[in-house]
């Protein structure tokens, strides 16, 4: 018996990405409710047809970086002004131009690992996470678009799975 959460999902598979572009076209045009469209590589221009927004993964990286400049300075400031005030080379203790090298590093390495990690949180990935998916083949050669059988009747799917040329139609519920 499936549990509260499960959906019972109608989706159809094709061969090409311009197939799937199309598809999509035609599902809006009909206001279908579409539930979600799988690709094995990234589509040029799906997005916008789909009506997604822009990520703010940039927005993220851009605050992941700053809270990284400012360790870094700060960080060397402190060990080099209060801690551990040595000269070296003749450079004074609070040697901005120094510190140039180390603040770029750790900006790069904080965006990237803030990034990563919040990447991982927001598409619900990570160790021990286990995914449902609906076919083995999407993310190998084929192209899906799914539709929510509370939603969208599965006569009104699977007419409009014919007309767009999916290649199959199933049903699964995850």
């Amino acid at each position: 018996m499936a549990n509260n959460n499960s959906k019972e999902i109608i989706y159809g598979l094709y061969d090409d990405d311009e197939d799937l572009l199309k598809a999509v076209k035609a599902a809006k045009k009909q206001h279908l409710d579409i539930h979600d469209v799988f690709t094995p590589f990234p589509v040029h221009g799906l997005d916008p047809v789909l009506g997604l927004e822009e990520s703010r993964l940039h927005q993220a990286g851009f605050v992941y970086g700053a809270l990284g400049t400012l360790t870094a300075f700060l960080g060397m400031t402190w060990i080099f002004t209060k801690d551990w005030p040595n000269i070296f080379g003749g450079k004074p203790y609070w040697s901005v131009p120094a510190f140039i090298p180390i603040t770029f590093e750790m900006t790069v390495l904080f965006a990237a690992i803030g990034m990563t990690v919040t990447f991982y949180i927001v598409n619900g990935l990570g160790p021990g996470v286990v995914n449902k998916h609906l076919d083995d083949r999407i993310t190998d050669d084929k192209f899906c678009i799914a539709f929510d059988k509370s939603q969208v009747s599965a006569a009104d799917a699977e007419a409009f799975f014919r007309a767009t040329g999916a290649s199959e139609i199933n049903t699964k519920t995850i």
